[in-house]
């Protein structure tokens, strides 16, 4: 079996770099070559690149009654790509502060489905689209108690409407299987919930 490539400081060669835009997000242009698995070095590539905080996103669940907390809310990017840009989602937030990602996903708990939720189990840390984004996920399922969870939340400055949902574990699986759901977060969140809701169950319960 071969090895996976180990990248060395001298395997990317950053030749120029300037700022596009500079908003809430950032846009960069890249001029690089990098390191070919032939052992060379590549022709000069032109890449843009999306500069975006970090994200914390965060899967409430109620082991006690096998319940995970969902919100909906418009996205703008789902418009045009599907009949309805109200997407269902995890709690998500982006770190833009001096806060650990605990912190965040906690904090976006509160904000966002007026939940507090307690341990967090990590999943795992991914780029949702490395090809582009600099944009890191920090992905958690949280401890709460969903039986009071519900109504409409979110930061008026923020322009947030954020409707909460309670659903049973197989009607949030089987949304994903019939595409209800659909981006990327909140699949990975509940098939790893699928994958090891007995060990959770034991440790929360």
């Amino acid at each position: 079996m071969t090895d996976t490539f180990k990248s060395g400081p001298d395997d990317v060669e950053i030749i120029e770099r300037e700022q596009c835009f500079s908003g809430f997000y950032r846009l960069d242009r890249l001029q690089l070559r990098h390191r070919l698995f032939s052992g060379g070095m590549g022709r000069q590539l032109e890449r843009e690149l999306f500069v975006r905080h970090d994200a914390v996103c965060v899967l409430p669940y109620d082991p006690r009654r096998d319940e995970v907390v969902l919100i909906e809310q418009f996205r703008v990017g789902a418009i045009g790509k599907v009949d309805n840009p109200w997407l269902i989602e995890l709690v998500a937030g982006l770190i833009d502060k001096e806060e650990q990602p605990e912190e965040v996903a906690r904090r976006e708990a509160i904000e966002e489905a007026g939940l507090e939720v307690g341990e967090l189990w990590p999943v795992t840390t991914y780029f949702p689209s490395p090809g582009g984004s600099t944009e890191r996920v920090h992905l958690y399922v949280g401890h709460c108690d969903s039986s009071n969870a519900g109504g409409v939340f979110g930061l008026d400055e923020e322009g947030e409407d954020i409707r909460v949902h309670v659903w049973s574990v197989q009607r949030a699986l089987q949304a994903v299987r019939d595409g209800g759901i659909d981006n990327a977060a909140s699949i990975i969140a509940l098939q790893w919930l699928a994958l090891n809701r007995d060990e959770i169950r034991g440790a929360w319960t």
